[in-house]
């Protein structure tokens, strides 16, 4: 009954509307009744979005130091946060078979230079650890960075101690015990070395005629001058390497060398008796630098730009991102406090030659008032062309080929970021978060 006077009800009002309307002739019938979608929400750390010009992507942002990094869109929606039981020291990614690799700091670490680490853990998705591998000791840590390689191996970079009378007896005029840089390739499946890099197997002076490694550094553009930062160095850090990428189809590693403003190419395909060596190896070379880039000075080299100052992230463009083959480099700036993104186009061989301008061509550059970091940083290619920067102590710009700013993102209460690694959407490494 209740359902019967309802529909009685409703007729009746029907009628009483129609009536009072049939003599309006001001009525508009509206063309279209879809309702408008919902308005687009931005959170307030987003500062810059231009809908038309954004690649529509997913952004892991890596949180410097911290516990955590988290994955977000471009309206700065927070899809997903990682926390970790350590703090992070520095890399972190999502692999592509979903798993997550990351490096973190060890609370007993003794050697605790910007960036250490000491533990490295691949994860699954909720945080559990399915292996780890530790390197903490009073004269290995490792730091800043971790990669999966193509055969299911990881690469970790080290310093190594020199005690200061081994060092002095090898030409360095460092005070103190010295930490160069080594590269070690460890097998998951059984925690073995079997791949091993060391800096200091390759190093030369001009400073004592009597002492081993002696020689004209300028003509010996494959070998590192130990002493290069020895007037600045006080605690022992004398390269500070940040970071790496792996060339699989030339089996080279790129090595960012942070005090010498530099890219070091080494040959990944030697053995680790060949890698402390001059010979062998795909190049011929063994351990000796088969390129470098960004400043020709390191190795007293007066031809060539000086394009670095304070690099980070050396980023190999693969799987067919516009530019693929060249490198992008996030330059800090030091000196006039101002951070840059240099595209480099990588050669087909590899050459060194003294008094001779080895930089490698330019393809494209950005830098901006606003844009600078003095530490961390980086950048991404996008699918779409455009290129995400990670700006470190602020947060993370994209721009456009044409260098127009299609969207920006600043961290809350000074949030710094370490890197920011691009997801698609669709990407089957972030399929099993349901994002």
């Amino acid at each position: 009954m209740k359902l019967q006077s309802t529909i009685k009800y409703l007729l009746i009002v029907s009628l009483v509307i129609l009536v009072s309307c049939s003599g309006d002739d001001n009525i508009v019938t509206p063309t279209n009744s879809t309702p408008d979608p919902d308005p687009l929400v931005l959170a307030d750390e987003v500062e810059i979005y231009e809908a038309d010009k954004i690649h529509n992507n997913l952004t892991l942002a890596v949180v410097n130091g911290a516990d955590n990094a988290f994955i977000m869109d471009k309206t700065g929606e927070k899809l997903h946060e990682f926390n970790f039981p350590n703090q992070l020291g520095n890399d972190f990614e999502i692999l592509p078979n979903g798993k997550l690799l990351g490096i973190f700091k060890d609370e007993n670490a003794t050697i605790t230079f910007g960036g250490y680490g000491g533990i490295v853990r691949i994860m699954d998705f909720e945080g559990n650890i399915e292996w780890e591998y530790s390197l903490n000791t009073n004269n290995f840590i490792l730091h800043h960075d971790v990669e999966m390689l193509p055969n299911g191996n990881v690469l970790l970079l080290v310093w190594e101690r020199i005690t200061e009378n081994t060092a002095i007896a090898q030409g360095s005029t460092n005070t103190g015990d010295i930490f160069p840089e080594t590269l070690m390739e460890i097998n998951p499946a059984t925690n073995a070395v079997v791949w091993e890099w060391r800096s200091f197997d390759h190093i030369i002076h001009d400073t004592d005629s009597g002492l081993p490694n002696y020689g004209n550094i300028s003509q010996n553009p494959q070998k590192i001058d130990i002493n290069y930062n020895a007037t600045d160095i006080v605690n022992g850090d004398v390269m500070h390497s940040n970071g790496f990428d792996y060339d699989a189809n030339k089996d080279v590693i790129y090595l960012s060398v942070n005090f010498y403003d530099e890219v070091w190419v080494i040959d990944h395909s030697t053995t680790t008796m060949e890698a402390t060596t001059n010979s062998g190896g795909n190049y011929g070379k063994g351990g000796d630098l088969i390129y470098r880039f960004g400043n020709p000075l390191a190795y007293q080299n007066t031809v060539g730009e000086v394009r670095s100052d304070r690099n980070h992230f050396p980023n190999l463009l693969e799987n067919g991102v516009p530019g693929n083959g060249n490198m992008l480099v996030f330059v800090n700036g030091l000196g006039d406090n101002v951070s840059k993104i240099l595209e480099l186009e990588m050669p087909q061989n590899f050459t060194l030659t003294p008094d001779t301008d080895n930089e490698p061509n330019l393809v494209w550059s950005y830098s901006h008032p606003d844009l600078f970091s003095s530490k961390i940083s980086g950048a991404v290619r996008l699918n779409n062309g455009n290129t995400l920067i990670c700006e470190g102590d602020f947060g993370f710009w994209e721009i456009t080929p044409d260098k127009e700013i299609a969207w920006r993102y600043k961290g809350t209460n000074g949030m710094a970021f370490w890197r920011c690694y691009d997801y698609e959407v669709d990407d089957a490494a972030v399929n099993s978060l349901g994002l």
